[in-house]
């Protein structure tokens, strides 16, 4: 297989400025030799991250960002809270250093609140916790890293990278529950909402990429705020707002696995003064999607929290136009996280549009499903997870909207695998490059989770499933039952998936008639205004 197939060569991340693609002595972009495990839910990822931290000791790193943080939010049971579980680990020894986005006012809804008591708790410790505000207006930090690095124990080097919050609501299981530590979205949801979530385990040589990435943001010159007022209030408060140096980066860790990694991001063009390492922003995200799907022949199997803007799906569209045998099956949730009087109908405009272009392109080919656990309540399908015919996967924090691809800043790793798949079909997509383990084993994992074709006592799901016309059909045939079932009032036993098929929504002729035209002439599916997006486009 031609890696450059599928990955970004240097030249074609479009930032010539990052030390990503330079810090190898070939200037490859991409890692060899690493070993990815995918942590399906907070349930997996929380108590891995936990016992990683809790095993370091005086003088390893530990490096974070996030876009929220809740300080009490339990990794694993009583006496884990994360607040508390980085200050023991600052208190020891270990160099904690985080960047937490400010966020806009807690009036709001957002989490400025909540992030700075997670910063305070951490520094009460002897770690050190920025709040980075460092973004385009309208924009925030949504990247979801932890690095963690043990000098003169590489082996036990790691990166977790994905779209999991360290905050209330993502530690669920695939029960889908919820998590007990909540806050409400909205209402269809219920008070303890049931959450879809993914992240990765990297460990080898992509571990330094991911740290790599840290420190250009942790280094970044520029003021962590440029409001005259926060700055004011930084100063009233005897806020920490310039960064300690960091210990220099020690060398990558060695080649543990068959995993190839190319750590991709969006960064803003920032106005005034950009970002040193992304002076006219980054935007190998977009770009590494647009190529890879040039390359999609049988299935692009999607998760994701959004799928909102035509603008961004429309190479998921020009895919579909250009291959006649290729199908999209795509994970979304059933309802918005917000339902207010003006939110909903934005939120529903944005994704009925992306979702016409794509069925304009693929008609039947095109299939979209929300989740339910199984006592019928909706999922919130928080995760952003992309396989193309079993050969590139993609997990991050972005997801297949405008925000993610333009505006805000993203993290996703990309993942090849030199080991080829021997299960039927060998090669889905018919151009000689091959099924890979990594891609169709996460793939089948998430695939059998939403089938109810796992679990204790249930084998393994055939491997029929690896065709990618059966696991369309077979999603197709499992969201159609239990749609009947609801349909015909929930009569007898209830079949077993999690699947619905998602129907369009009806908005009403008042929304039409006020937000459809404001949408169109003023905001992109996003809500920000289209005047924010000049000099983001991918």
């Amino acid at each position: 297989m031609e890696l450059s197939n599928w990955l970004l060569t240097s030249a074609e991340r479009g930032n010539s400025a990052t030390r990503l693609d330079s810090r190898r002595s070939d200037r490859q972009a991409w890692s060899y030799g690493n070993l990815v495990r995918p942590l399906v839910h907070g349930a997996s990822y929380f108590p891995a991250l936990l016992s990683a931290i809790r095993a370091q000791r005086a003088g390893d790193l530990l490096l974070f960002t996030d876009w929220r943080g809740d300080p009490d939010e339990r990794l694993d049971g009583p006496g884990s809270e994360i607040g508390a579980v980085l200050a023991e680990a600052a208190h020891r020894g270990v160099i904690v250093k985080g960047l937490l986005w400010r966020s806009h006012l807690d009036r709001f809804q957002f989490s400025e609140a909540e992030n700075r008591h997670l910063g305070d708790a951490i520094e009460a410790g002897g770690g050190e916790c920025l709040l980075d505000m460092r973004v385009r207006p309208g924009g925030s930090h949504h990247q979801k890293l932890v690095v963690l690095r043990h000098p003169g124990r590489p082996d036990r080097d790691v990166a977790f990278v994905g779209g999991i919050d360290l905050c209330h609501n993502r530690n669920d299981d695939a029960a889908h529950r919820g998590d007990p530590q909540s806050m409400r979205i909205a209402a269809a949801y219920g008070p303890h909402p049931a959450w879809h979530d993914i992240q990765l385990a990297i460990r080898g040589p992509a571990v330094g990429d991911i740290e790599a990435g840290f420190r250009e943001r942790w280094e970044d010159p520029a003021p962590l705020t440029r409001s005259p007022l926060v700055r004011l209030r930084e100063l009233a408060h005897d806020e920490d707002t310039r960064a300690d140096t960091l210990p220099a980066q020690a060398p990558d860790p060695p080649p543990c696995g068959t995993h190839i990694v190319q750590a991709l991001r969006t960064y803003p063009n920032r106005l005034l003064r950009g970002y040193d390492f992304a002076p006219d922003g980054e935007r190998s995200i977009a770009r590494g999607y647009r190529k890879a799907l040039r390359r999609a022949r049988a299935l692009i199997y999607l998760e994701d929290q959004y799928l909102w803007s035509p603008h961004v799906v429309e190479c998921f569209a020009e895919a579909l136009d250009a291959h006649p045998g290729l199908r999209l099956i795509a994970v979304i949730p059933s309802v918005p996280e917000q339902d207010g009087r003006l939110t909903l109908p934005m939120n529903l405009i944005g994704r009925i549009t992306a979702l016409d272009r794509l069925r304009r392109a693929g008609g039947g080919r095109v299939a979209v499903y929300g989740l339910e656990n199984h006592v019928g309540t909706p999922v919130y399908v928080h995760a952003k997870v992309c396989v193309l015919d079993d050969v590139w996967a993609s997990v991050g924090s972005d997801n297949i909207n405008l925000r993610s691809w333009t505006h805000d800043s993203e993290l996703t790793c990309a993942v090849l695998d030199e080991s080829p798949d021997t299960r039927e079909p060998c090669d889905p997509g018919g151009l000689g490059d091959g099924a890979r383990t990594f891609a169709r084993d996460l793939r089948l994992e998430l695939m059998r989770e939403h089938l109810d074709l796992e679990g204790p006592g249930v084998p393994d799901a055939p491997d029929a499933l690896c065709d990618p016309l059966m696991a369309f059909d077979a999603f197709a045939a499992s969201a159609a039952a239990l749609d009947i079932w609801h349909d015909n009032g929930r009569h007898g036993p209830r079949p077993p998936g999690r699947l619905r098929t998602y129907r369009r929504p009806n908005l009403s002729r008042t929304a039409k008639t006020l937000y459809a035209p404001l949408h169109r002439l003023l905001v992109d599916p996003d809500g920000r205004p289209f005047g924010l997006r000049r000099r983001n486009e991918y």
